[in-house]
């Protein structure tokens, strides 16, 4: 059982990449001047302009020859070395074939052969010479004579073959010509073919390797090849974007506008540097992108890559980890080489954090395969040697383990933050990612904003393929904001899992568990809005209550925490009142009124016992080397203090829910009876209930949501809020302050 209280922020949006135009700048050949498009503005096709031929601006070395004339080196390497192999094999073939062409021959030893020839069996005989100093002697037989072969066995034969000793010719030409023997001298001797023949095992085992070697060399073949080869340990990884690739730019980019004019503006200074330079501006060395995950870091990097128009290098920071010490470093200079060629470029370094940890932390020391990487990249960003032209971009979600020297001036002159979107910057993401989406005429992408405070880009992104994916199951042509809606439940609060099995007594429990959460909600003015209320498991939660805050919220005042609290307890209430007992259920609900309430009194000093101090070390994660201990800042007697005023917080809104439910008991039930039959109640049915309304005949057939009625009411309830309730004394930093789900297992932090 959970609640859902979805906070603000800032966020940009990923969205598909989409091909953009060439924008890559290019000298032509008649040496004229360079023209480059602005950002963002694609050529002119309505007037029936041809887009201008692409142009090359690299020095002629590095000139791409036209198409049809390139010519693969390797694959020609290796269709020689194929073919090759195979004529050597047909000739080895072909040797050893002739060489034992006639099988009615019979292999016999010296000893047969000289006993054959005394007793006159020969007729006839060939002496081969078929290598150096290697002779071979074939005789005809009278008749089919029984012979003993070398193996000692005797067979039939009519022709013998004996291997003949040269130092014995001279003694063998005088018995055959005792014996009256026609002899016939046949010269197969070639020393060449022999000698190839020979080393022929060898030679295919010296191509194979080489072969093998090639392949693996070819593998790492610098920029864009991945730098895997054998040989290629120190080469960079970086991935060259060549201006065929397909192209993401600014206007894919919704919901960070700052960080785009950050980003715009360096684009300009690599396309006219005179226009800075001569106010005395110099280029920066280096802009750092912060923010959480699924915010668009990468993304503005792959639009600054489609809009640069100069060379642009991509790499991530793992890629310069390895095993072996040094490599690292290596592969650091090698990068910044390739940079200075292609000079002015933009070099970005994804998830820097992997490689730009604080010095000194672990157990590693100054030999540390990492510090030493890290080092060499201090060195080379600004060291001795200026890297005139080459502008270092990098993302990270973990800036607090960040060295600062890798943080200060002439390093990352620029720390651009993107963070979670507004309700404006929803709304763009989410043209952005339905622009090829046929949407329906129900479809209200403000009210869709409106509805999803807390979610990054990358959410809205889910949020919108999950819409697509639902209206092509049900066979629509169209996505309606039922599809939207459905989606959002999905994302914000899990997937459904109807097929749970309940007990009646656990599902009594759980309605008049969350049906708690909602009357406390629905009777304290600072709380959030109450959208939707449901007893159908979701994720790991067996009930969920989702609030939906009409305006965006940057701070958080006392009053509002209080009220949170109040209504994160009121499921325990309900069961304490209805049921006279406490079940697990609630067990996440204590755990985040209590952290909450925590906060409130160590972080935010809205304790009057123990006014506006902070308490404790602040909580993040733990940083090996640098985080290792934690000291305690304040005496037993305060933590005694701070443990009191933290019970008293919570046990206040404890009490403050358990008064309100017992106060409208009537409504505890009618609504826990209609949420039992109907499994899940919107805002509007809501309003009925607590107005004492019946409420209109239910089918489970014609169910659907109307998210931008939802909206509309919401917003008018707060209008009414803010006229009636102008107070806030005390307010609370968003810091530290997380958006998630209350409830047993759920994801995220109550606020």
């Amino acid at each position: 059982m959970s609640d859902t209280t979805p906070t603000n922020g800032q966020q940009e949006g990923q969205t598909p990449s989409s091909v953009g135009e060439n924008a890559q700048p290019v000298a032509e050949k008649n040496g004229s001047e360079k023209k480059r498009r602005p950002v963002s503005v694609a050529p002119d096709k309505a007037n029936g302009q041809k887009p201008a031929p692409k142009r090359f601006s690299g020095p002629p070395s590095k000139r791409p020859s036209p198409q049809g004339e390139e010519m693969d080196f390797g694959h020609i390497m290796r269709t020689v070395l194929l073919w090759a192999v195979l004529l050597l094999g047909v000739i080895f073939l072909v040797v050893i074939f002739n060489r034992n062409n006639n099988p009615a021959e019979v292999e016999v030893s010296v000893t047969e052969y000289q006993q054959l020839l005394n007793a006159g069996d020969l007729t006839a005989g060939k002496l081969e010479q078929y290598g150096i100093n290697q002779y071979r002697f074939h005789g005809k037989l009278r008749g089919d004579l029984p012979v003993k072969t070398l193996e000692n066995k005797t067979e039939t034969a009519h022709d013998i073959v004996v291997n003949l000793i040269p130092e014995t010719l001279n003694d063998q030409n005088k018995l055959w010509q005792e014996k009256n023997l026609t002899i016939t001298k046949i010269d197969n001797s070639n020393s060449l073919l022999d000698s190839l023949i020979a080393f022929l095992p060898w030679i295919a085992l010296i191509f194979i390797w080489l072969f093998i070697m090639r392949r693996m060399q070819s593998q790492g073949g610098g920029m864009g090849g991945g730098a895997k080869g054998i040989f290629s340990f120190g080469r960079s990884r970086a991935k060259l974007i060549t201006e065929n690739a397909p192209k993401v730019t600014f206007n894919d980019v919704a919901g960070a506008d700052e960080a785009k004019v950050e980003l715009e503006e360096i684009i300009e200074f690599l396309r006219e540097p005179a226009k800075f330079q001569k106010l005395g501006g110099k280029i920066p060395r280096g802009v750092l992108l912060l923010g959480p995950p699924g915010t668009g870091k990468t993304l503005l990097a792959r639009a600054v890559a489609g809009e640069a128009g100069v060379p642009f290098l991509s790499i991530s920071g793992a890629d310069f980890v390895e095993m072996f010490v040094g490599v690292g470093a290596s592969r650091v200079r090698d990068l910044f080489d390739q940079a200075k060629k292609h000079a002015p470029c933009i070099v970005f370094i994804d998830e820097i954090d992997a490689v730009g940890r604080h010095r000194g932390a672990g157990l590693g020391g100054g030999h540390d395969e990492r510090e030493q990487t890290l080092n060499q990249l201090l060195v080379e960003m600004d060291g001795f040697d200026q890297n005139v032209g080459v502008i270092i971009m990098a993302a990270t979600n973990r800036p607090d383990v960040l060295d600062p020297a890798l943080l200060r001036p002439g390093r990352f002159d620029r720390q651009v933050v993107v963070d979670r979107p507004d309700v404006r910057g929803r709304e763009g993401i989410l043209k952005v990612h339905t622009r090829n989406t046929p949407l329906g005429p129900d479809v209200d992408l403000q009210a869709l904003a409106r509805g999803t405070p807390g979610l990054s880009g990358a959410d809205l992104a889910n949020l919108v393929n999950e819409a697509a994916l639902l209206a092509a199951r049900r066979g629509g042509e169209r996505l309606n904001m039922y599809d939207f809606e459905n989606a959002k439940d999905k994302v914000m609060m899990g997937v459904e899992r109807k097929s749970v099995l309940i007990s009646e007594e656990e599902k009594k429990t759980t309605s008049y568990h969350e049906c708690g959460h909602v009357i406390v909600a629905r009777s304290i003015k600072e709380a959030d809005p109450v959208h939707k209320v449901t007893i159908i498991p979701r994720g790991r939660a067996l009930g969920v209550t989702s609030y939906l805050p009409v305006d965006e919220k940057h701070t958080y005042s006392r009053e509002y925490l209080e009220a949170v609290i109040a209504y994160a307890l009121g499921g325990r209430s309900a069961e304490k009142i209805i049921f006279n007992q406490i079940t697990t259920g609630a067990g996440n609900d204590i755990e985040r009124a209590t952290d909450l309430a925590r906060k409130m009194v160590c972080d935010w000093g809205m304790s009057d016992k123990l006014g506006p101090l902070k308490y404790g070390q602040a909580e993040q994660e733990v940083f090996l080397g640098r985080d290792f201990g934690h000291q305690q800042t304040f005496s037993d007697t305060t933590a005694r203090i701070i443990d009191e005023e933290v019970r008293h917080i919570v046990e206040t809104g404890a009490a403050r829910a358990e008064a309100i439910l017992r106060e409208k008991v009537d409504a505890l039930h009618r609504m826990a009876a209609a949420l039992l039959e109907r499994e899940t109640l919107d805002a509007g049915e809501i309003d009925l209930i607590m107005n004492g309304q019946e409420l209109p005949a239910f089918s489970k057939d014609n169910r659907a949501f109307n998210l931008t009625k939802a909206v509309e009411t919401l917003k008018k309830a707060a209008e009414n809020n803010l006229a009636t309730n102008g107070h806030a004394e005390t307010s609370a930093s968003t810091e530290g302050v997380e958006e998630g789900v209350v409830g047993p297992g759920d994801k995220g932090d109550a606020l």
